[in-house]
């Protein structure tokens, strides 16, 4: 990709980011272009449909969450590193409402465009998970499936309004369970 383009690119990403965190899932294509100062054609050239720039969205928040977990294995415990991961799902889950819907369906999906971001999350989970098992500082019953279906199930269930504010305890309670000392 040509730089300008990148650099075009890039904006309307951070422009939709902006609007998609406001409106969610469901933003208008044509507000997007409006704020970005583009006409709606030059944003649908990037991003043909609202799920292909929603896709766009979340694949660069997961491989910043990704490259997050890797900052973890080496700069922390293995039990704070498992928290700290955890808790970095459960605000990028309130901060994208529906991305763990989208994400559910993607991850045995290898033909969608989100299948490779959700299994690096799935392997950094599990290895978060593992490193903390061998500290025994983790449940040895749980495997990365499990863990991922954890995460997936908190971020599904925080995604409802009544839930949300109480994504804290939620994650609390799930820590404990998942940890063999007190998170």
């Amino acid at each position: 990709m040509r730089a300008d383009a990148k650099k075009n690119y890039s904006h309307l990403l951070a422009v939709a980011r902006e609007v998609v965190t406001e409106h969610g899932p469901e933003a208008s294509m044509r507000d997007i272009a409006r704020r970005a100062e583009v006409g709606l054609a030059t944003l649908l050239r990037h991003f043909p449909t609202r799920e292909a720039l929603f896709e766009a969205l979340l694949r660069t928040s997961l491989d910043a969450l990704t490259r997050r977990s890797g900052e973890l294995e080496t700069s922390t415990s293995p039990d704070e590193a498992l928290l700290s991961w955890f808790r970095e799902w459960v605000a990028f889950a309130l901060g994208h409402k529906g991305a763990v819907a989208m994400m559910a369906a993607a991850h045995t999906n290898p033909d969608s465009a989100l299948y490779a971001a959700c299994a690096a999350v799935h392997s950094a989970s599990a290895r978060l998970l593992v490193r903390a098992q061998a500290e025994g500082t983790a449940r040895t019953d749980m495997n990365g499936d499990d863990l991922f279906g954890l995460m997936a199930a908190l971020g599904w269930l925080i995604d409802l309004p009544p839930f949300a504010p109480r994504a804290d305890h939620l994650f609390q309670i799930l820590a404990s369970a998942i940890l063999t000392k007190s998170a």
